[in-house]
């Protein structure tokens, strides 16, 4: 699929289309696909967050935007375009209070031309189902069965809603929801190697209004992003949500520790772990060859390069490169259903589904196992997700500790300083984490 046209580079709606495009029809990852499009566009920094704003909320809220469509489209919607603009139009209309409709259905006709085949009745289509649907309303299902009313009113597939009610209760449940569809905070991670508060006074000076995360002693919040900036390109920060700055905080390091990185790529906890170690070593292990580069370019630029080795290689047959007791500390960030991440991968929400929650929890499981006697004794494991399923959080820990029962679960050194600590959305607005720490008995 083309990117936006050359004339329509600087219309963040034309850029948030093009972008929703990729992910409708070709499936692509939301975070990629805006990525893409806004890095070949030329959007002001006022475009590029209503470019963001409108596409990531459209796809948060598509079932109930499909919903609204309902009775408004008497014609079957064939050219790509239509779906993606007439959804990102209704989600204006409904979601952004200070963006008048007038503008909106302005937009929305310009599009249509702009997108539209030659004599397209595209332009005819979107205009009348957006007037039809100011005059109609929102409409919503029943309040009762509550499953699908919730299912339209907060766009969560059925089975989640139901997962989510099962596990946390009604209330839990739908502040998880409404957490998760609110825009996502922008977290940097402030490198061990710098000056936290000379960085965070820098920020402050440059209109960032960096504030402290509560969740995090390494994280700052900020209005806008920090790419492109001195501090990003100099590797004295880097984008990194609070809560996945946890894991590697739970590690009790003296610095001269050799620490194997299991599920490695993209790199930034490798890199934290790292910077505790000036006279130690990271082994960052990565299922893809690929995604070596990610650890590699990250170890560089924030200057940790010398403490870390990238291997392409499946953890659960780490036994075959390392030795038995090698490692002082393991992390294992293990890759999950991502279902703690539904506000920065909103997709995730519409792609799994509860057999995936019980398929991943075997291979975490087995990620585990595998690992475990590489460690060495009063070794340190961290075992973390950034998911919230009881399937891949407590049960995983659960399985583990009865089919090794040489490990013995720890206290954290944060939070409830329990053993676990699992970090709902709705919590403190952070993505959802679990984080797990066991200790190698001697």
């Amino acid at each position: 699929m083309k990117s936006v046209k050359p004339s329509l580079q600087t219309n963040g709606r034309a850029v948030c289309l093009a972008a929703l495009m990729r992910v409708f029809k070709q499936g692509a990852y939301s975070n990629l696909s805006l990525n893409l499009e806004l890095q070949q566009a030329r959007l002001s920094s006022a475009e590029k967050r209503l470019a963001t704003r409108i596409f990531y909320g459209t796809i948060q809220r598509r079932l109930f935007l499909e919903y609204q469509l309902q009775g408004l489209a008497k014609t079957k919607l064939q050219e790509a375009y239509l779906q993606p603009l007439l959804l990102m139009s209704l989600y204006q209309l409904c979601f952004l209070d200070r963006v008048p409709a007038s503008a909106v259905l302005d937009q929305a006709n310009q599009l249509a031309k702009a997108f539209g085949r030659h004599h397209s009745a595209g332009y005819r289509i979107v205009n009348g189902i957006l007037r039809a649907f100011q005059r109609r309303g929102v409409k919503l299902p029943p309040a009762e069965p509550a499953d699908q009313y919730w299912s339209i009113k907060e766009s969560y597939p059925v089975w989640l809603v139901q997962y989510l009610r099962q596990h946390f209760g009604s209330q839990q449940s739908q502040q998880i929801m409404q957490t998760c569809n609110q825009p996502a905070k922008t977290s940097v991670c402030v490198s061990g190697l710098a000056n936290f508060d000379q960085v965070a006074a820098d920020l402050a000076a440059a209109g960032f209004q960096p504030q402290r995360s509560k969740l995090s002693t390494t994280n700052l919040l900020v209005k806008k992003s920090v790419l492109g900036t001195v501090w990003f390109k100099q590797g004295q920060l880097t984008l990194q949500d609070e809560a996945a700055s946890l894991p590697v905080q739970a590690f009790d390091f003296n610095g001269s520790e050799q620490v194997l990185d299991a599920c490695a790529a993209p790199g930034g906890k490798t890199v934290q772990l790292a910077e505790r170690l000036p006279q130690g070593h990271v082994w960052a292990l990565d299922l893809h060859q690929n995604k070596l580069q990610l650890i590699k370019d990250n170890a560089h630029r924030m200057q940790v390069a010398n403490r870390i080795s990238t291997r392409a290689l499946d953890a659960r047959k780490a036994a075959s490169a390392f030795k038995p007791g090698q490692f002082q500390a393991i992390l294992v960030d293990a890759p999950c259903s991502g279902l703690g991440l539904l506000r920065r991968k909103p997709e995730i929400r519409y792609t799994k589904s509860e057999q995936d929650l019980q398929q991943l929890s075997k291979i975490q499981l087995d990620l585990l196992l595998q690992v475990a006697p590489l460690l060495a004794p009063h070794g340190q494991l961290v075992y973390s997700t950034c998911t919230i399923s009881t399937e891949e959080d407590e049960q995983v820990v659960q399985a583990f500790l009865q089919a090794m029962p040489q490990f013995a679960l720890s206290p954290l050194p944060f939070g409830p300083q329990e053993p676990t600590w699992k970090i709902l959305p709705s919590d403190c607005g952070s993505d959802g984490f679990f984080i797990a720490k066991f200790i190698l008995r001697g």
